[in-house]
């Protein structure tokens, strides 16, 4: 489970979603206009209190719209929370 390549999934993430690559620490993976992404490559999926940390951290910011790219995947509750209470705002992405 090593987190080898993220630099470049990030970036092609980013290339892919038509956004600039933002990065760093407390920031955003990439930004188009006010939609904001970020990417998660690892080994396990993605849970749902991780979802919602990002996606009320990037509304808090000034985000429209949170993208969450993840490689590997999300849990089964954190899909079904952004379908219920996040619909339009929040998009769950598998690549």
């Amino acid at each position: 489970m090593g987190t080898k390549g993220w630099r470049t999934k990030e970036a092609r993430s980013a290339k892919r979603h038509r956004g600039k690559r933002i990065g760093g620490l407390y920031e955003p993976d990439y930004v188009r206009g006010c939609v904001h992404g970020e990417v998660k490559h690892r080994g396990s999926k993605v849970t749902k209190p991780e979802v919602i940390r990002i996606i009320q951290r990037e509304l808090r910011r000034g985000a429209c719209k949170v993208e969450i790219v993840s490689t590997s995947g999300f849990t089964g509750p954190a899909e079904k929370h952004v379908r219920r209470y996040y619909k339009g705002r929040a998009k769950l992405l598998r690549k």
